[in-house]
């Protein structure tokens, strides 16, 4: 989807009005804000079915990666109406989060400086049901990424010692993710006793090079397991995303079979990634959504949990 229409100060993607589209928001690589709708405009169909109608959690940065940048979840005034709103009983505030739920929000939501989106792990219609379980790796900057292969590849295979099937994330910045699907049924207080039970096991098994302490202090020469992302109202950088980082890196969903390939956690970038999408026969996740498993008492019990 190209804009249909550019004038000096704005342009149109969609139903969006882009302001200002030639500000540059990635100054190393000249990315402009035109540049990122472009990109949200070539990967709309990969990364929608991984981001529309769930909560999500935005870094902005409005004047480009070397201006301020904020966190934010929740909605202001002015937004298009492309960008949602979604009450969440019992959050931290009455006031609604954000959703989105076609390319005309990823547009918005490039229009107001967003650099990385990041959800919540359930669908806007259940809202207590998680349908995704992250483990986070997240090296020490010393340590050899051989290290980080080593330990997707256990995560894996813990998780299929339980009966889970996990995907493989490069997250665009130093570690990646292992993501478990699941049938949204379990509530959010067994979905992180259970994440932290699986840092546990890791830490029990090789202490030497995990820890599950989110303290920087203990990550001095180890991989931290963060299961931290798996709470009420916690989040993960969504597929195809990019990052507030130099060179605009994705976060880029992979195949284990590319994993023995991967030397960095930040392989592609919103110049490259397209690229990839174009030669690619299917889904690098293919199968995520027809993954259908649940956490069973079995696996519970394996972990040490009544």
């Amino acid at each position: 989807m190209a804009a249909e229409s550019r004038t000096a100060h704005a342009e149109t993607f969609g139903t969006v009005t882009l302001t200002s589209p030639d500000k540059v928001l990635y100054p190393e690589v000249g990315l402009t804000k035109h540049d990122l709708a472009q990109y949200d405009a070539r990967i709309a169909a990969s990364m929608l079915p991984y981001v529309a109608r769930r909560p999500i959690s935005l870094v902005r940065c409005p004047e480009g990666l070397g201006g301020p940048r904020f966190f934010q979840r929740h909605a202001t005034k002015g937004m298009a109406d492309a960008i949602k709103q979604v009450r969440v009983p019992g959050g931290e505030t009455d006031r609604p989060y954000l959703y989105i739920e076609d390319a005309d929000g990823l547009f918005a939501l490039t229009q107001i400086g967003t650099l990385e989106i990041h959800d919540w792990g359930v669908s806007v219609d259940k809202l207590e049901s998680p349908d995704r379980l992250v483990l986070d790796l997240d090296p020490d900057e010393a340590l050899d990424f051989g290290m980080l292969r080593s330990a997707a590849r256990e995560v894996r295979d813990l998780l299929a010692e339980l009966g889970l099937t996990g995907f493989l994330k490069a997250t665009g910045g130093k570690g990646v993710h292992v993501v478990a699907p699941l049938t949204p049924r379990a509530g959010w207080p067994e979905i992180r006793a259970f994440a932290r039970a699986l840092a546990d096991t890791l830490v029990e098994r090789a202490p030497d090079r995990y820890t599950a302490n989110p303290l920087k202090r203990t990550r001095t020469g180890k991989i931290f397991i963060d299961y931290l992302r798996n709470g009420r109202g916690s989040s993960a950088i969504c597929n195809y995303s990019p990052r507030a980082k130099a060179g605009a890196p994705v976060a880029t969903p992979l195949r284990w079979t590319e994993l023995a390939r991967l030397q960095s956690g930040a392989p592609y970038t919103v110049e490259t990634l397209p690229r990839r999408l174009a030669g690619l026969k299917d889904d690098p996740w293919e199968g995520f959504f027809d993954t259908a498993q649940t956490i069973t008492a079995r696996a519970r019990k394996a972990l040490g949990l009544v």
